[in-house]
């Protein structure tokens, strides 16, 4: 009995041993997109961080393609052992809709949200709009007229534009959606008179706001973003809808709960850190924290959003 328990508590004592040295190797973490890009950034600050929080390597790998699909599998279906962590994007909530994939956010454990950007509503400068109300008159009594762009078809610009047009009962098509690559080719495009809005985030556009060549007639989020206090909220002008790109991390389904909550105080204690809001304002990207069960509930309820939204934009049936 005694050479039982002896057995029994060494067993006890190497596990707790094994589960408290945790990482005592390398990390993984899977950025979806390429290098060089916002994802990409984050992802490479926060391993930079995390490797001197634990004091092993953080190492991020680009997995591109599929419009996100290949990196959000990737990190998925990764053992889940908390060696590959996932810097997971709003896409995960729409790339299945779209049969980019089978993947949805089920087949993740969630850590903590460290991000959201949200759309704003860009004109020229010398644009007849000085409110989204207006803007949303004048395409109600011309239908085909305005020339809306941002990014691509079905993206997050593009259901942005789709989620606020139905907030006011306004179809889609009444706007013309002009695809491009990016906010940057989109406000191109603006700046030559060739669409008459753009949504995309402010950050995105604010050197050309700044400087007077454009103006922002809101922006699409619950309150008013700090950093452009005099930008007023969709829903302050009567518009309930809100929407945006957001970016956080999570983990292959079945990682052990001990580890998961060992990477979220790490992540929390970065995000308070003045180094990570320095990091955040100087890429111009909005920080939003949700915590391990508040992140599941947040893309739970954005998966079935966004599936309206692409429902109603006519992209699934």
């Amino acid at each position: 009995m005694k050479k039982f328990l002896l057995i029994v508590l060494l067993v006890v004592f190497t596990f707790g041993g094994l589960a408290a040295k945790y990482p005592s190797k390398p990390v993984t973490i899977i950025c979806p997109w390429g290098a060089g890009g916002g994802t990409d950034r984050l992802a490479r600050f926060l391993a930079d961080q995390l490797s001197k929080e634990f004091g092993v390597p953080f190492v991020v790998v680009n997995k591109t393609g599929g419009g996100g699909a290949v990196g959000h599998s990737a990190g998925a279906y990764a053992k889940p052992d908390g060696y590959t962590l996932t810097l997971v994007t709003l896409e995960l909530a729409t790339m299945h809709w779209l049969g980019l994939t089978n993947l949805t956010y089920e087949n993740f454990d969630y850590v903590a949200q460290l991000n959201t950007d949200p759309a704003g509503v860009i004109v020229k400068a010398d644009a007849p709009w000085n409110s989204v109300t207006e803007l949303l008159v004048d395409i109600a009594m011309n239908k085909g007229k305005y020339l809306f762009s941002g990014s691509g078809a079905g993206s997050v610009w593009d259901l942005s534009r789709i989620g606020m047009l139905n907030a006011v009962n306004i179809s889609p098509d009444y706007v013309t959606w002009v695809p491009t690559t990016g906010a940057a080719p989109s406000i191109v495009e603006l700046l030559g008179g060739h669409v008459d809005v753009i949504t995309c985030s402010l950050p995105e556009a604010w050197p050309q706001i700044s400087s007077g060549q454009l103006k922002a007639l809101a922006i699409m989020a619950d309150s008013r973003d700090p950093r452009f206090p005099d930008i007023p909220t969709l829903k302050e002008q009567g518009i309930n809808w809100s929407s945006g790109t957001w970016r956080g991390v999570a983990v292959p389904k079945g990682t052990p709960k001990d580890i998961i909550q060992t990477l979220e105080k790490a992540i929390k204690k970065i995000y308070e850190s003045d180094e990570f809001k320095e990091f955040m304002n100087k890429n111009g990207f909005g920080m939003t924290w949700r915590g391990s069960e508040e992140f599941y509930n947040f893309v739970k309820e954005q998966d079935q959003v966004w599936k309206e939204v692409l429902k109603i934009g006519g992209y699934i049936k």
